[in-house]
């Protein structure tokens, strides 16, 4: 069945419409469509201004369905998805919100670390919203919540919900790999596990320092000694010592 929104007999006036070509401004035809097309004039190669790509955006049969999708959306679809992700952990959690509360402060913080070192922030932040997806069901089968248990128990509740939101092969592969060792960092880690592990040792020893504050001399020391990347210290001085 074809998709309602690209059948033609569902168009209504405007589906065809013009636009100019941002690089010359020589008038380009648009189908409603179309993803991109090329100027005629200059060749230069732009995305439709006027579609709404929707579903689009996170659909893993956006490709068949519309054609080859170009930068501009590739980066919107990815950006999307780790909104997606935010929302299915706050329904995974319910009422939980003190997990909600850590998992959204380690985002914000890989979030910020991720684009200071230029790791895939797809994978940086749906990582740092799941890491801890395991820990419901560690409860339930270990009655603990222990790093190797919620480890172990996370992955496969992560693949489940990235899958569902039409993540990449390669994006569910990489985020459930971080999550099954986030708290054991290793030799040939990727940089987007690093940046993962120090936004969530940064908001562990945040809360920490919160409830019972450390010598500033200590608390320096352990930063350069427990960080992973130069960002990661750089914004757990400001964060912790600030």
């Amino acid at each position: 069945m074809k998709c309602p929104g690209q059948d033609t007999q569902y168009w209504l006036p405007g589906a065809i419409f013009e636009a100019k070509c941002p690089q010359c401004g020589h008038t380009v035809e648009f189908f409603k469509d179309d993803t991109s097309r090329k100027c005629n004039h200059c060749g230069h190669r732009f995305v439709n201004p006027k579609m709404d790509f929707g579903c689009a955006a996170y659909c893993q049969y956006a490709e068949q369905c519309l054609g080859t999708l170009p930068p501009e959306l590739l980066a919107q679809k990815e950006d999307l998805l780790k909104d997606r992700v935010a929302i299915e952990m706050k329904r995974y959690f319910k009422s939980d919100f003190k997990r909600i509360g850590h998992a959204s402060r380690v985002a914000r913080y890989a979030e910020r670390i991720g684009k200071l070192e230029g790791g895939n922030l797809a994978v940086i932040l749906s990582a740092a919203y799941l890491h801890d997806i395991g820990m419901l069901e560690a409860e339930r089968k270990y009655g603990d919540k222990a790093a190797q248990h919620h480890e172990a128990e996370g992955p496969a509740i992560a693949g489940e919900i990235l899958n569902k939101l039409g993540a990449s092969e390669a994006i569910v592969k990489e985020v459930c790999d971080i999550i099954g060792h986030h708290h054991r960092p290793a030799d040939g880690d990727s940089l987007n596990f690093k940046v993962v592990y120090d936004a969530d040792l940064l908001e562990n020893m945040d809360e920490k320092r919160k409830q019972n504050p450390l010598d500033h001399e200590k608390l320096t020391a352990d930063i350069e000694a427990a960080f992973l990347t130069d960002s990661g210290r750089d914004v757990a001085a400001e964060v912790l010592l600030g």
